[in-house]
């Protein structure tokens, strides 16, 4: 199973400052192409959040035509630039959220996804409040043995960006004690950072997703600046293998060809039947790694 990630969209108007620094609606255009061709092609899109800049009903507008396109299904959750409640009247909310927050589940995959909504009505900062938590640690529960891909907007270990730390998830400790009692639990994918950050907590993979406009620089003491740059937009794979989750950030947006290299290797069939066998593989054989 393969789960592409796309996080921090920040779909605006043409007069947002966003849009001035960098379009990020052609560029989620060219993400959901990105994953519409792609080979092997998505099972599931997740969206972690900041899917708009603003939170406006224009702008949920811009949003569903250009997901529109997409050719997998999508799961969407909120971020903090987001206004969750203008989301629902204008996108709706799937039949499996049933309360206040966009808390849910989805059944339809080998992998279960668990979405857990992480953000606070008026605040930058996140939070999972003791009824999400009692929610979360119930859901867990009913299927112990099925391999689970829990996602969120805010992640919940710090990541060293000490600004983005500060505007980070209350309560990630009682949330890792309900992760940690449930070891089928084999991701956590966050966004909110515009970088891919990857660590082990509450003894599972957790990773936050490069965003689809703009990064975040990195600056890991104090006296950084908050700076975010123009290195490549980006989304992540994660791809189930049976025994676990191997997760790739992937540029979809470049300028320039691909080279293929096997097309620089004399007799590639032999090359590529020798690669195949994992066996020794002399040097000579052309450029392969």
């Amino acid at each position: 199973m393969l789960i592409a990630q796309i996080s921090d969209l920040h779909v605006a108007p043409d007069t947002s400052f966003m849009r001035r620094f960098v379009d990020a609606n052609a560029l989620l255009e060219r993400a959901v192409e990105y994953c519409n061709t792609m080979t092997p092609r998505p099972d599931v899109v997740v969206a972690t959040g900041d899917l708009t800049d603003h939170g406006t009903a224009d702008e949920y507008g811009m949003l569903a035509e250009i997901l529109g396109a997409l050719a997998v299904p999508l799961v969407l959750i909120p971020g903090n630039h987001d206004e969750p409640a203008v989301m629902r009247s204008v996108l709706g909310v799937p039949a499996a959220v049933t309360g206040p927050t966009f808390d849910h589940t989805v059944e339809d995959f080998p992998v279960r996804l668990v979405a857990i909504d992480s953000t606070v009505p008026g605040r930058h900062d996140g939070e999972i409040d003791a009824a999400q938590l009692a929610w979360l640690d119930a859901c867990l529960a009913e299927q112990p043995d099925r391999p689970t891909f829990c996602f969120t907007h805010h992640p919940p270990f710090a990541t060293g960006i000490w600004w983005m730390d500060c505007i980070g998830l209350t309560g990630a400790d009682a949330l890792g004690a309900v992760i940690g009692r449930h070891p089928q639990v084999r991701l956590l994918a966050a966004g909110h950072v515009h970088r891919p950050v990857t660590t082990v907590w509450a003894g599972t993979l957790a990773v936050t997703a490069p965003s689809t406009c703009h990064q975040t620089a990195v600056a890991l003491h104090d006296d950084c600046p908050p700076r975010i740059t123009t290195e490549p937009p980006m989304l992540a794979l994660h791809q189930w293998t049976g025994d676990g989750f191997v997760s790739h950030a992937t540029v979809f947006d470049k300028e320039g060809p691909d080279l293929n290299i096997a097309e620089l290797v004399a007799d590639w069939p032999t090359a590529k039947a020798g690669i195949l066998a994992r066996g020794p593989m002399p040097k000579g054989s052309g450029p392969v790694g």
